[in-house]
C-alpha cells in the first residue's frame, strides 16, 4: 500500500492525515542533545552519514510519525559550491560574504557532487531502516541560499542580498543560477539514494514584494522543479515559501510543486482558497503552542484539522520545532492527529 504522505502528494484526502514535524530531529530531544555533545561540531553531524542518520530516525522511534526529514541544514549547498562554511554556538551558519563578481568567479560546481556525497550516504542509510514512514530529503531554496551567502551569517533582514537584487541584478541572477545548478546536483543525488519526497524551504522568501518574489522565488523554484521531475518524474516536490501571504496561489501555481508548506501567520482556510484543491497543504500549527501543550495545542490542532479535512493535507507545524520543546507534547500531538 502506498504510504500515506505520498498518497497526500498525489493529490489524495486522506483522513486522519499523515503527520510529521519540521525539525523533529534536533535540539529538543535528550538523546539528539547527547549526540551532539559527542560530536561537538555542527556541520560534524551534518556530514557524518552514521550520526545525522540515526539523528534522522531519533524521532520516528520516539513518536511514529508518517515521515523523516533528511537531518542537515539549508545552506550545504553552498559548502559545495567552495564558500567556506561553519557553524558558530548559539549564530546558525557563517561564511565569507559574496559581494562582487570575482567573490562569485571563485565558486563552482566542480565539487558539488564530493563535498555533499557523505549527504547521500546519510540517505542511503536512513532508506534502509525507515520502515513505513517516508523520507525526505531536502536543501535549501535558491533565494533562501543567497540570503546566506551574500550576508554571510543568519539577519533580520538580509539587507546585503535584497540590494544586491536591486542595485545588481545581473550579479545577483548569477548566483542565483549557480545555486539552481548545485541544487539540481545535490536533490537529484538524494533522490537517488533513497529519498522519496523532495522539499524547498524558502525561509526569507516573505521578505520580498510581490515582482521580485515572482523573479527570485517563484522562477528559480519553478526551474528546479521542472528539471527534478524531468529526470525523476516519480518524485513529489513540497515547497515552503515561508511568509508568502498573498503570494501562496501564485507560488503554488506557478512553481508546478505538489505540496506547499504553509507558516504559521496563514489562515488555513485563506491558504485552501488560494492553492487548487489537488495542491497538497502542508502545515501549520504554531511551534509555540506546541510548547505550551494540553489544550491550547488540542484546540490549535482541532481548528486546523476542521479547516483541512476534505482536501490533500499533511499535518505539520508553521515553522520548526523550538528546543524548549517538551518531548511529551509532541507525543501527545501525535495521538491527538491519530485520534482525529
Amino acid at each position: 500500500m502506498t504510504k500515506t504522505v505520498l498518497r497526500v502528494l498525489g493529490g489524495e484526502a486522506v483522513w486522519p492525515p499523515p503527520v510529521w514535524l519540521m525539525r523533529q530531529a534536533g535540539r529538543y530531544l535528550p538523546e539528539y542533545r547527547a549526540m551532539r555533545a559527542q560530536a561537538g561540531d555542527f556541520l560534524k553531524l551534518c556530514l557524518t552519514p552514521e550520526l545525522a542518520a540515526e539523528i534522522t530516525l531519533q524521532p520516528l522511534r520516539r513518536f511514529g510519525m508518517d515521515a523523516a526529514i533528511l537531518f542537515s541544514d539549508l545552506p550545504i549547498v553552498s559548502l559545495g559550491l567552495g564558500q567556506n562554511l561553519r557553524y558558530a554556538e548559539g549564530e546558525g551558519p557563517v561564511l565569507p560574504p559574496i559581494r562582487t563578481e570575482a567573490d562569485l568567479d571563485a565558486l563552482s560546481l566542480d565539487k558539488v557532487a564530493a563535498t555533499v556525497a557523505p549527504v547521500w550516504e546519510t540517505v542511503r542509510r536512513i532508506a534502509a531502516d525507515i520502515g513505513d514512514a517516508t523520507l525526505i530529503g531536502f536543501s535549501g531554496a535558491p533565494f533562501t541560499v543567497a540570503c546566506y551567502m551574500v550576508e554571510g551569517h543568519g539577519s533580520r533582514d538580509f539587507a546585503s542580498a535584497r540590494l544586491m537584487a536591486y542595485r545588481e541584478p545581473a550579479l545577483f541572477a548569477r548566483l542565483i543560477d549557480l545555486i539552481v545548478a548545485g541544487n539540481l546536483i545535490y536533490l537529484r543525488g538524494q533522490a537517488d539514494a533513497g529519498a522519496e519526497v523532495l522539499m524547498l524551504f524558502d525561509s526569507w522568501a516573505g521578505m520580498l514584494p510581490p515582482n521580485e518574489f515572482r523573479r527570485w522565488v517563484i522562477e528559480p523554484t519553478a526551474r528546479i522543479v521542472a528539471a527534478l521531475h524531468a529526470t525523476h518524474p516519480h518524485i513529489p516536490i513540497i515547497g515552503f515559501p515561508r511568509l508568502a501571504g498573498a503570494m501562496l496561489g501564485d507560488y503554488a501555481l506557478n512553481a508546478r510543486v505538489q505540496g506547499v508548506a504553509i507558516d504559521t501567520s496563514m489562515k488555513p482556510e485563506s491558504a485552501a482558497d488560494m492553492v487548487r484543491p489537488h495542491i497538497a497543504l502542508q502545515g501549520n500549527l504554531d511551534p509555540l503552542a506546541l510548547v505550551a501543550g494540553g489544550e491550547p495545542m488540542h484546540t490549535s490542532a482541532r481548528r486546523i484539522l476542521d479547516a483541512l479535512r476534505g482536501r490533500p493535507h499533511i499535518f505539520n507545524l508553521g515553522h520548526g520545532v523550538v528546543p524548549q520543546t517538551p518531548p511529551e507534547n509532541v507525543g501527545a500531538l501525535v495521538e491527538q492527529i491519530r485520534a482525529a
